[in-house]
């Protein structure tokens, strides 16, 4: 299997577009053309797991963390990044990051904490604008059909859990095809007058260049006349954090927490609530979502990496659990494996073994 071929797939679940500014996710070391003999899936890539991915004859790695996040000016082997890219290079093993663009999907790393804590009817907690932009094309009446089932195809007319979406406005009509022109309807030096229709489409920004390539090869006309804008429409199903419904006194979610979450220690505000039932959460750091929370009416908001001053923006409105960046993300390495397991029955799929958490309590 090519790697481009399994890529092609994560970045349908998760694309690319989707990650915050300061990410940097995606293929990270390889070569997309290589033929993957096995994969290893981990939460942060380390010289371990490395090791491990050689050992088991896995020339892929796929990991939740960047193993370059930040921009690095020198290679030296004196820092564990460094290492890192030494040895993947050195053994031909490919590495790619699913960060902030599979945060921020609604069946991405907020669902997986969301399932675990048995958290229903959940809804992304800050939700993404920008993302969508609009097509406006004309196309000759008689040629409309064929033309939308295309753009539909390709992943236009997409509106949340509506499919095949559009707007069309008939009318006139007219061009007037030079010498150099090469019409496919009328003749040269021949004014023309059509039945058009303008078809106003919604997609996903991600689909920007195949919309692009579907109207080049399937529109009718010598120069197709068509625009595309970006739009201020917010998307339910791309964001930041999560939000749902369980009803659960506070000492057992926490008692839960503990347990399913392997927690060592847990930090948290006032309790303002005893019975428990909104929650919010954000895997890995969070405190950028707390007054999205507190907006959203939720009585706790689990997430980690909280700095002292951000523990007084609950403000006895919300309880903040802090449960640790690696223990709230642990999971997300089953969340992968889960999906490709489903789409590609011929790859060798490892789970790392590696326990990557670089935080050690004493107890």
């Amino acid at each position: 299997m090519k790697l481009n071929k399994i890529i092609q797939s994560l970045e349908e679940w998760a694309p690319s577009i989707y990650q915050e500014s300061y990410d940097n996710s995606g293929l990270i070391i390889g070569d997309i053309n290589s033929e993957v003999s096995g994969c290893l899936i981990t939460l942060d890539c380390t010289e371990e797991v490395v090791d491990e991915a050689i050992k088991k004859n896995c020339n892929l790695i796929i990991s939740h963390h960047p193993i370059l996040f930040k921009s690095i000016n020198k290679i030296n082997f004196n820092n564990w990044e460094s290492r890192v890219i030494k040895k993947s290079i050195k053994n031909d093993i490919n590495i790619y990051a699913l960060h902030t663009n599979l945060d921020n999907v609604s069946n991405g790393v907020n669902k997986k904490i969301c399932d675990i804590l048995q958290v229903d009817n959940t809804e992304i907690l800050r939700k993404k604008e920008n993302i969508s932009c609009r097509l406006d094309v004309y196309i000759p009446e008689k040629d409309k059909d064929e033309f939308l089932k295309k753009i539909f195809e390709t992943g236009g007319g997409i509106i949340g859990n509506y499919n095949e979406c559009s707007f069309q406005i008939h009318g006139r009509g007219t061009f007037l095809p030079n010498d150099e022109a090469k019409p496919q309807i009328g003749e040269k030096n021949k004014k023309e007058t059509i039945d058009e229709i303008k078809l106003e489409i919604f997609f996903n920004k991600n689909y920007i260049e195949n919309i692009k390539h579907c109207i080049n090869q399937y529109h009718p006309y010598d120069e197709p006349t068509y625009s595309i804008n970006n739009t201020l429409n917010t998307s339910k199903n791309i964001g930041s954090g999560m939000i749902g419904k369980r009803k659960v006194d506070f000492k057992i979610l926490i008692k839960e927490i503990v347990k399913l979450f392997n927690v060592k220690s847990i930090r948290h505000t006032n309790v303002v609530k005893n019975k428990i039932n909104t929650i919010a959460v954000c895997g890995g750091s969070g405190s950028f979502l707390i007054k999205d929370a507190i907006s959203a009416k939720a009585d706790v908001f689990i997430t980690s990496d909280m700095k002292y001053h951000d523990y007084f923006i609950a403000d006895n409105k919300i309880t903040i659990i802090d449960i640790g960046h690696y223990e709230g993300e642990q999971f997300t390495k089953d969340l992968i494996f889960e999906y490709l397991s489903k789409k590609f029955l011929n790859i060798a799929l490892h789970l790392s073994n590696v326990n990557t958490n670089p935080i050690n309590y004493y107890n």
